[in-house]
């Protein structure tokens, strides 16, 4: 089980999570790849003082990469996709 600062790794700051941010008001984050939705809930609550309505979770699989002669394979990653609730918001995402 991971810890409460191992749960959050970082946000996802791409064009496609801009967009669903600028859209719905979803925000996106990598977590850890053990952590379920109610870690993820907790850890938003405890680091943030948000409160999650809605958490989507998925398990970004391994792919094959080659930079220059090395063939190699990336890392599995999840990423969760927050809806939060009215009136909250997180510094993080604000520019």
């Amino acid at each position: 089980m991971p810890g409460l600062h191992e749960t959050i790794v970082r946000p996802l700051i791409t064009e496609k999570s801009s967009a669903a941010f600028q859209n719905r008001g979803e925000y996106t984050f990598v977590v850890h790849p053990e952590a379920n939705k109610s870690q993820i809930r907790d850890a938003l609550a405890q680091l943030f003082g948000v409160t999650a309505i809605d958490i989507r979770t998925m398990q970004m699989r391994r792919r094959e990469v080659t930079r220059g002669r090395i063939r190699g394979k990336t890392t599995r990653w999840k990423k969760a996709i927050v809806l939060l609730k009215d009136g909250d918001q997180l510094p993080v995402f604000e520019g």
